[in-house]
């Protein structure tokens, strides 16, 4: 009776060495709060997270809440996620508990209108690599130049990739990341960043690894093998998992 009790209270686990029991995968908080516009596509990005890390090997857990971000909350993830965030979505207190997260090891991956997010926190500034300043009208076809072929979120792309999305404009490109697509901005209307274009890319600058990418505006986008695989790499990186060089370009 009392061996039955033990192995209840370990949930189960027989065995006795200490790789009895499966280690409990890393886990990501997912938040997608927003205080300006708001996807639509939210739960389908939401959902395919969710799926992504099923079978990526992460569990995922999904708020709107700010207060999840404390010390102690923040001490269960290998990694944030702000999925579709946009403008003013954590105070003074939850801030400062990122920022130690990041400057301790913690990962952080941003999607799309992560960048139209926290424009007076200069340490988010750094952290997401460059701000949102624009977008040309719909969601029309262009073509995303993969200039990383090695890094796990666009090893799997093509060196030109047609896509249909919303094209962000940023304010400045970002400094001190490895850019690891851009934009050709021949292949459509409305770009204002001529031919140095970054769409995604990667730093450890801060102290964790951060990874950004401006694609992921349209629900369609999260059923696409294509863009799940982007995403999915670029998740398991910020979160340990895979292995990838972000050395600043030169």
């Amino acid at each position: 009776m009392l061996q039955l009790l033990v192995l209840l209270l370990l949930g189960g686990c027989a065995g006795s060495g200490p790789s009895s029991c499966p280690a409990a995968p890393p886990r990501l908080l997912v938040f997608s709060k927003t205080e300006g516009w708001r996807h639509d596509s939210i739960p389908a990005a939401v959902e395919a997270v969710r799926q992504l890390g099923a079978t990526g090997g992460f569990a995922v857990d999904h708020t709107e809440d700010p207060s999840a971000f404390s010390d102690d909350g923040l001490a269960r993830y290998a990694a944030v996620v702000f999925l579709l965030t946009s403008e003013d979505v954590l105070g003074p207190e939850q801030e400062a508990a990122v920022e130690r997260f990041v400057r301790a090891g913690g990962g952080y991956a941003g999607v799309h209108s992560a960048s139209d997010t926290e424009y007076d926190w200069p340490f988010y500034g750094d952290l997401v690599g460059a701000y949102f300043e624009g977008h040309p009208p719909g969601t029309p076809d262009a073509v995303v130049e993969v200039v990383d072929r090695e890094h796990p979120s666009t090893a799997h792309l093509p060196v030109r990739w047609p896509r249909t999305d919303e094209w962000y404009n940023f304010r400045a490109a970002p400094e001190g990341v490895r850019v690891l697509a851009t934009l050709d901005e021949a292949t459509y209307e409305g770009g204002t960043m001529g031919d140095d274009h970054p769409i995604a890319w990667c730093h450890e600058r801060l102290g964790g690894r951060a990874w950004y990418t401006g694609l992921g505006h349209t629900a369609e986008s999260y059923a696409d093998d294509a863009f799940r695989a982007h995403l999915l790499g670029g998740l398991r990186w910020a979160a340990g998992l895979a292995d990838g060089d972000c050395t600043p370009d030169p």
